[in-house]
């Protein structure tokens, strides 16, 4: 596997957030408009898409700075037909680097209560449970986390 760092421009990242805001409608239901509307990809800069050994696509996700020294990790999505192969975290792995790499000490994040393999990853990450941030504050759906990240 292979990770390329980009930004939204990616065809392949375009094409993986359009899978992943496809699954998003199913599990959110009525509530996929309230979230979609902080989901824009609208110039995000910072962007990983991991690559098999075919040269496909096969995961991605994004940082975007939420403010001084915290970036907040957005659009993580890999396709069911590629889970359980570790891709997700070595995407993480390779956001908090570029984060950090930025002068960032921190990564934040949000995710919902319906994304049991998502909640799963973050915490095998070494994310810890938060209040419900910004736009998340107070939504029953949401759970948010965070992560130190190490020097």
């Amino acid at each position: 596997m292979k990770l390329i760092r980009t930004d939204s421009n990616n065809p392949d990242f375009a094409e993986l957030v359009k899978q992943l805001d496809a699954d998003l409608a199913i599990r959110d239901g009525e509530d996929h408009a309230f979230y979609d509307q902080f989901n824009k990809l609208d110039a995000i800069k910072h962007t990983v898409v991991a690559y098999n050994e075919a040269n496909r696509a096969v995961g991605c996700g994004a940082i975007k700075q939420f403010e001084t020294g915290i970036m907040e990790v957005k659009r993580m999505f890999v396709p069911l037909k590629e889970r359980g192969k570790g891709i997700a975290g070595e995407i993480l792995k390779e956001l908090e680097i570029w984060a950090k790499e930025l002068g960032n000490d921190k990564c934040i994040l949000e995710t919902g209560i319906k994304q049991p393999e998502a909640i799963s990853l973050y915490k095998k990450s070494g994310y810890r449970f938060i209040d419900n941030y910004g736009q998340y504050a107070g939504v029953e759906n949401s759970v948010c986390f965070e992560k130190l990240l190490k020097n």
